[in-house]
């Protein structure tokens, strides 16, 4: 806890000064004020991870300076202490949002651990929030597109039922994401995410997985109060699938409190009973239905990629960016974050240019070099390629040949004597 800053509000200069040494003496950073105004002038100019706040004060009093902290919004955790406590008055102070409540006369060590146990819930509580933040995040429907809109609102109103739900789409395309966003959005956030993938289990596995067996305790019990994904639920045997029907249609279904939501291919074999239970029906558009958005989806990916390597992002020329949105992405969005993945590692900072694009894409390859015609010997090959990747050094450093030798990772005479090699001074 070393470092953190500690703010202690209490009128008997004793109290403040013992308080102080102890809390110096553990490593933390304290200030002191008598009052309950010094308090709130205190924490409007500073930050403090945690107050120690006195209920008796003269002027405003603790509780109503802890009912002011919390309409400034001040984000620290707050301890009371009083001479004169009452389970009125804790109750009082928890409901006003204090983590806890100590009495006089003040036992050090408890107070310790009260304060310790306060800020290892603020750092819990910070982390859910950033894990809350980067989930909503990672769960964001890009585009501007009408199609990307209905998603969205689909998706919103989803959140907000209590029904089961069938989410459709084409490989790649989102699914998973979009369960993802429903769980998020919803009142069960906060709750279980259980997975089962469908797909990889054979029956009886498949049930045993789901209902459970003496030995196994079922992913249905594992996902209360939370969210049951149930991805790829079209590739379940039509037993299970059956079983799972009227287990949602009865009783201890109803009673179960979990929230099913499944994913399933748009040509998927899903029977009928089960596809009425999943009551609530969104479909997520092939990326090819919303070709507006692949500039946005671009930017979006490049950016986060860019983040988690530690990159330079890469900005795309108007060329590259209509190749990219000609292109009918049968891999959906998940092949469109491949390509800006490889793009962004090829050479970060730089411009992507049309002839940079996989091949597939309208861009320049290997196959572009010397690899059309009769089937090459692989000395043929590698020189080849050879050739391609020193062009494409020497490119992406606008001719430079030192700074293509150092992205290649050889000295200059290496790279000069390659090039007269090929019989260029100055591109291969």
């Amino acid at each position: 806890m070393a470092g953190k800053r500690i703010l202690v509000v209490d009128d008997e200069p004793g109290v403040r000064s013992a308080l102080e040494g102890i809390l110096i003496d553990d490593g933390f950073e304290v200030r002191c004020v008598g009052s309950g105004e010094a308090a709130l002038e205190a924490s409007a100019s500073e930050p403090f991870d945690a107050l120690l706040l006195d209920v008796w004060l003269p002027g405003i009093d603790g509780l109503e300076t802890l009912t002011r902290l919390r309409q400034a919004q001040v984000d620290a955790e707050v301890v009371m202490i009083s001479g004169h406590g009452t389970i009125e008055t804790a109750v009082r102070a928890t409901k006003l949002g204090a983590f806890d409540f100590v009495e006089k006369p003040l036992s050090l060590d408890k107070t310790l651990l009260v304060l310790r146990n306060a800020l290892r819930q603020r750092a819990l509580e910070r982390r859910n929030r950033a894990l809350l933040a980067q989930l909503d995040r990672d769960t964001e429907i890009v585009g501007s597109s009408l199609v990307a809109e209905r998603l969205r609102r689909d998706l919103a109103a989803a959140a907000a039922s209590v029904s089961a739900v069938l989410v459709v789409g084409e490989p790649g395309s989102g699914r998973q994401m979009a369960v993802r966003r429903i769980h998020a959005a919803g009142s069960r956030s906060d709750r279980p995410f259980v997975e089962v993938p469908c797909g990889a289990l054979e029956m009886p596995a498949a049930a045993d997985a789901l209902f459970g067996t003496p030995q196994i305790p079922s992913r249905i019990a594992l996902a209360r109060e939370g969210t049951l994904y149930l991805n790829g639920v079209d590739r379940l045997g039509v037993e299970v699938q059956e079983r799972l029907a009227a287990w949602l249609g009865s009783e201890e279904g109803r009673d179960a409190d979990v929230r099913v939501v499944a994913t399933a291919g748009p040509g998927g074999r899903t029977s009928a009973s089960l596809a009425a239970r999943l009551g609530l029906r969104i479909e997520v558009p092939p990326l090819r239905d919303r070709r507006q958005d692949v500039s946005e989806l671009v930017t979006h990916y490049m950016e986060q990629l860019a983040r988690e390597y530690g990159r330079e992002p890469r900005p795309f020329t108007a060329e590259a960016l209509a190749a990219l949105r000609v292109y009918d992405w049968p891999g959906n969005v998940r092949e469109l974050r491949n390509v800006v993945e490889q793009l962004l590692l090829a050479a970060p900072g730089s411009p992507v240019q049309a002839e940079d694009l996989p091949a597939a894409l309208g861009g320049a390859s290997v196959a572009d070099v010397d690899l059309y015609g009769p089937f090459l010997t692989l000395d043929e090959g590698l020189a080849a390629f050879e050739r391609y990747y020193l062009r494409r050094a020497l490119a992406e450093e606008r001719g430079d040949v030192e700074l293509a030798a150092r992205r290649v990772g050889k000295d200059l005479a290496w790279l000069e004597s390659r090039l007269k090699e090929m019989g260029s001074a100055g591109a291969p």
